[in-house]
């Protein structure tokens, strides 16, 4: 046996062992009380921290334990994000600028701090050129792992990478959220060169833009529209907090515990956010409405809608999972308030692309699928469409490829992480968050080497 054959089989072995060393009784997670996945048995998370950012409401809770389910309602810093955005939007203003001050500050600004923000955010768009000849250079076609990787290179031209003081962590804050726009649109022009031939564009951003218009142009110049943008902004103020429980924003507080540096921390985030349970869940989505495209021959009979839904329920269509994604929520219950949002938007988005039939099969898709689950499953928790969606709809109007989809959500959420983690280490009394697992195996006596 060669010396490679000899590995592929050590692998193999190793990998069978591996199948019955990590099988567990899940009935022993309910005799000893463990929480799987840090969830209660209701579903409802498990209460590992308090935190003054962000809250997602998507019930009331009685006193005797019951669930009662409500309309979701989401706030940053005790604020309503509906009425934030809605302010935003009568105004008719670009307002990410403005949830990060508040997200990083605890408080609104007033126009003239705004402004002040908004320049401070511009000035530190631009990267280090050798950052920029190292993006040119990496290879691959995941522009997650080439931020992540991107992320820690900051490290190496920070001025002060390790100081976890509090103006030192404030600096580092503004300049990711001010970086990640140009990291990621460089990525992916690089990606677009190497890999379909196209002309590599590296953009410098224009004073005057917001965030979300710089952003577009980094990526395609001037190709965009006033809706385009505005759209993009408030997918990036809906994407930018979701309280610590989410398992990014948990990871980065985890990390952050160990007083480990900024970019160490935001690039696990960045590992946790690229896995297909968490911020991956609209390219489901998109894949999934387009095989009901082509499968649904009528797009306005709802009972052809409903038939295609119980196919892919039981597992029959589509890609067998048994699931219809972008339906139900950890939290939300009644609605999930992004969704709600983002759908006020992405009418005027769809008129204005001339794909308003394709917004109207996705909305009746949302109504019979609910009703379809509860059809075949029972009513025992309520559901919704959550963000995920509309969202991916909404990036394909914009013109925003399928590989950024992901990036965009980390463009968005890195104030949150930032502000997650500031929090984690300043607020008196903090601790390594260190959880418990309890070991099942048994005791075993050690053999020595030449006995076994």
């Amino acid at each position: 046996m060669t010396r490679k054959n000899l590995n592929e089989y050590l692998i193999y072995k190793l990998s069978d062992e591996m199948k019955s060393c990590t099988r567990m009784d899940a009935e022993l997670f309910k005799k000893l009380d463990v929480k799987r996945g840090l969830r209660n048995e209701d579903g409802t998370g498990v209460l590992v921290g308090l935190t003054n950012i962000g809250n997602v409401v998507g019930y009331d809770r009685l006193d005797d334990g019951t669930i009662v389910p409500i309309e979701g309602r989401l706030y940053f810093r005790g604020y309503e994000v509906k009425d934030l955005v809605h302010a935003i939007m009568k105004e008719k203003r670009f307002g990410y600028e403005e949830i990060c001050f508040l997200l990083l500050s605890g408080r609104l600004p007033d126009a003239e701090e705004l402004q002040a923000f908004k320049d401070l955010i511009f000035d530190n768009m631009p990267l280090e050129q050798k950052t920029i000849l190292h993006i040119i250079e990496l290879e691959g076609d995941d522009i997650m792992n080439i931020l992540a990787r991107s992320v820690m290179e900051f490290y190496t031209f920070d001025e002060n990478p390790d100081d976890v003081s509090r103006d030192n962590l404030m600096r580092q804050s503004i300049e990711l959220i001010s970086k990640f726009p140009t990291t990621i649109a460089y990525a992916f022009n690089m990606y677009r060169h190497s890999h379909h031939g196209r002309s590599l564009h590296i953009r410098d951003a224009q004073p005057g833009l917001s965030l979300a218009e710089n952003f577009l142009y980094l990526l395609k110049g001037s190709d965009f529209t006033e809706l385009d943008a505005r759209t993009l902004d408030l997918l990036l103020i809906l994407h930018s907090e979701h309280g610590g429980g989410n398992n990014s924003t948990f990871t980065v507080r985890v990390t952050s515990s160990t007083g480990t540096d900024t970019f160490s921390s935001i690039a696990a985030g960045i590992g946790s956010l690229k896995g297909p349970k968490h911020g991956g869940a609209n390219l489901k989505v998109c894949d999934m409405i387009e095989f009901m495209k082509k499968d649904i021959s009528d797009w306005t009979d709802e009972e052809e809608i409903a038939a295609c839904c119980r196919r892919m329920l039981a597992g029959e269509a589509f890609d067998g999972s048994g699931l219809i994604y972008g339906i139900g929520h950890a939290v939300y219950t009644k609605s999930d308030p992004r969704a709600v949002l983002l759908k006020e938007m992405a009418r005027d988005l769809a008129i204005e692309k001339g794909r308003l039939d394709e917004l109207e099969f996705m909305e009746r898709i949302e109504k019979v699928a609910i009703k379809t689950i509860y059809e075949v499953k029972g009513e025992g928790k309520v559901l919704c469409a959550n963000v995920d969606f509309y969202s991916g709809f909404v990036y394909d109007c914009i013109g925003i490829p399928r590989e950024i989809y992901t990036p965009l959500f980390a463009m968005a959420r890195i104030v949150g992480w930032c502000a997650h983690r500031n929090e984690e280490l300043n607020f008196e009394g903090r601790r390594i968050i260190r959880p418990a697992y309890k070991c099942i195996t048994s005791e075993e006596k050690y053999i020595p080497l030449k006995k076994r």
